[in-house]
């Protein structure tokens, strides 16, 4: 039995009312429903749920599609415009920590509250302030795309706040540690340390290096050019949870000439001697897997009495080193790779913490020195 205004007796004795909460992927409108004991009690609820989301179309737009749908619409679409290892790190980012939590939201029901919500949802697992940073940032970019395709009409995750992050001290090795390092890898055999130690003298990333051909080095003026890096990706293909790729460098101001030493042109001439193939490191004609590296490289520190180090801190004791040696930072950052000077900064800031107390005392004496003179 029909009543008008999209009310009906059901079979069982209740009554329904149905309204229009926006439209599906298919353009198929989505109704939501409401049941009652009679229908002037439905009517009024109906009317409520109506002005409601005619109001809420209008503020969040009309799209009833799940986030988890819409985000794999955006990924698919996004897979051949980014690098593979991007593509893989929102794939894996989103799969992980967004779509088990609020998937089944739809597009024009996602709000603030579930922005909080995901919050929550991280710190309850542990995550670091720096990854929650990434993963919001790909979940604003999902959504983003959705605003541009009117699908909503503001982007609710904008206003999502994050924890304040805590300072974390970046160790650079002391220079004893360095040297005692050093000595343990040029004595390995088979050249396995000489990764570590060419990280040490260049500041190159593991990925870096494990794609660096004999072709990226230039002996006559040494300088070794940076343009690509070789990576073990997850790549989200059923059946295989991982894959070797080759990439550009990080960024684009990740291309770049960082030059080298004589005691490196000396260690990289003498290994050439030996070497096969046309990349510096490999295995069978391969380049040698960045996995293999740090296996070298944990096998060398454990050696030499070092703990809780990685291999990126062969990276940030190569800063450490440049920026106690004075070295501009303008330099520094270009040999990193690093799209600004003030990245550089701002990473690296305390590892100059000795240099800045050093600054006082010139300052100091100075000062005195001028005193004295009057």
């Amino acid at each position: 039995m029909r009543k008008g205004e999209n009310i009906y007796k059901r079979k069982d004795g209740r009554w329904e009312g149905r309204y229009k909460k926006g439209y599906k992927p298919n353009g198929q409108i989505k109704y939501g429903y409401i049941y009652g004991k009679n229908y002037s009690e439905v009517r009024t609820r109906l009317y409520s749920m109506k002005v409601y989301y005619q109001t809420h179309q209008e503020l969040y737009g009309s799209a009833c599609i799940p986030f988890e749908k819409w985000g794999h619409r955006w990924l698919n679409k996004v897979r051949h415009e980014v690098k593979p290892s991007t593509y893989s790190s929102y794939y894996s980012k989103l799969t992980k920590y967004v779509f088990p939590y609020i998937g089944e939201t739809d597009l024009n029901e996602l709000k603030l509250d579930e922005g909080k919500q995901l919050v929550n949802a991280w710190l309850e697992k542990g995550l670091k302030v720096s990854t929650m940073k990434v993963i919001l940032r790909i979940a604003n970019q999902c959504l983003n795309e959705a605003k541009e395709q009117d699908y909503l009409k503001e982007n609710p995750f904008l206003l999502v706040k994050l924890p304040k992050k805590g300072k974390t001290l970046i160790r650079s090795l002391t220079w004893d540690e360095q040297q005692t390092l050093e000595k343990v890898a040029l004595n390995e055999k088979r050249n396995s340390g000489l990764p570590t130690y060419l990280a040490l003298h260049t500041g190159l990333r593991i990925g870096e290096i494990a794609a660096l051909k004999w072709s990226d080095i230039d002996f006559e003026h040494n300088l070794i050019t940076v343009s690509q890096t070789y990576q073990r990706v997850p790549i989200g293909v059923k059946g295989m949870k991982t894959q070797l790729i080759f990439g550009s460098t990080k960024t684009e101001s990740g291309t770049r000439s960082v030059p080298f030493e004589q005691v490196v042109k000396k260690q990289l001439l003498k290994y050439r001697q030996t070497a096969k193939g046309n990349y510096v490191f490999s295995t069978k004609g391969h380049p040698m897997e960045p996995r293999l590296l740090t296996y070298h490289f944990h096998r060398i520190r454990k050696k030499c009495g070092i703990e809780d180090i990685h291999f990126h801190q062969l990276r940030h004791t190569f800063a450490t080193r440049c920026l106690e040696s004075k070295g501009d930072i303008r330099s520094i950052s270009d040999m990193l790779g690093h799209s600004s000077a003030k990245l550089t900064l701002d990473t690296y800031a305390d590892s100059m913490a000795e240099q800045r107390i050093k600054v006082i005392y010139q300052m100091e004496a100075a000062l005195c020195a001028h005193r004295q003179r009057k």
